[in-house]
C-alpha cells in the first residue's frame, strides 16, 4: 500500500508539471487541462520550477511601463544680431526646444553690443535686441512670465578683433548677440 501511494504521488508530479510544460502562453505556471493557472488561496499564482521574470505577464499582467523620468534641462543658444540693429531672426528652433519642455524653469535673454559707437547708446540697444528676441519668443508660445532680460552694452565682448571698417565690423559679429540660457526639465 505505502508503494501504491509513492508511486501515485510520482505520477500526479508528473502529470502536474506536464501539464504545466503543456500551455506555452502560460509558460512558467502550474496549469489545469484547460490551460488556466493555478491559484492558492491569496490569489498568487503558481509557479514552476521553470518560472523567470519574462513570465509574469501571463498571470501578472504585464508590467507597467516605466514612467517617464523628468531630468534636468540646461541649454544655451546665442542670437546674433547685424551691425546697429535689433533685428531678430528665427529664433523658431530655440521656441521649439523650450516649448518642449515638460517643465520651464527660467529663461534667461542677456543682449549683447560691440564696442563701435557710444556706450551708453550700446547699453540701450543691448536692452532692445533683448526685448526682441523675448517679444518673438512669447509670439512662438513661449511663457513670458519664465523669462527674465538683461543687457550688458559692451561690457562683455567675446571676440577679439583689430582691423577698420567693414572687416572690423564683420569680425565683431560675435559681439552682437542675446546670450538665451534655459533651465528646465524634459521628460526622457
Amino acid at each position: 500500500m505505502k508503494k501504491f501511494a509513492i508511486t501515485a504521488g510520482m505520477a500526479l508530479a508528473v502529470a502536474m508539471s506536464g501539464t504545466a510544460m503543456a500551455h506555452s502562453d502560460n509558460h512558467g505556471y502550474a496549469t489545469n487541462s484547460n490551460g488556466t493557472i493555478w491559484r492558492i488561496s491569496n490569489g498568487t499564482c503558481l509557479k514552476t520550477s521553470v518560472w523567470s521574470d519574462a513570465d509574469s505577464a501571463a498571470c501578472d499582467g504585464s508590467p507597467a511601463a516605466a514612467e517617464a523620468v523628468a531630468t534636468a534641462a540646461a541649454k544655451k543658444f546665442a542670437v546674433f544680431f547685424d551691425f546697429d540693429s535689433a533685428a531678430v531672426g528665427n529664433v523658431s528652433h530655440i521656441a521649439d526646444y523650450i516649448n518642449g519642455l515638460s517643465e520651464t524653469g527660467t529663461v534667461s535673454l542677456v543682449g549683447h553690443a560691440d564696442l563701435i559707437g557710444d556706450s551708453a547708446y550700446n547699453m540701450a540697444l543691448s536692452q532692445r535686441r533683448a526685448n526682441n528676441v523675448r517679444s518673438a519668443l512669447t509670439n512662438s508660445g513661449v511663457d513670458g512670465s519664465v523669462i527674465t532680460v538683461g543687457a550688458q552694452g559692451e561690457s562683455a565682448p567675446v571676440a577679439q578683433c583689430s582691423g577698420r571698417g567693414a572687416e572690423l565690423i564683420s569680425c565683431l559679429r560675435a559681439d552682437r548677440r542675446v546670450d538665451v540660457q534655459i533651465s528646465g526639465k524634459s521628460s526622457s
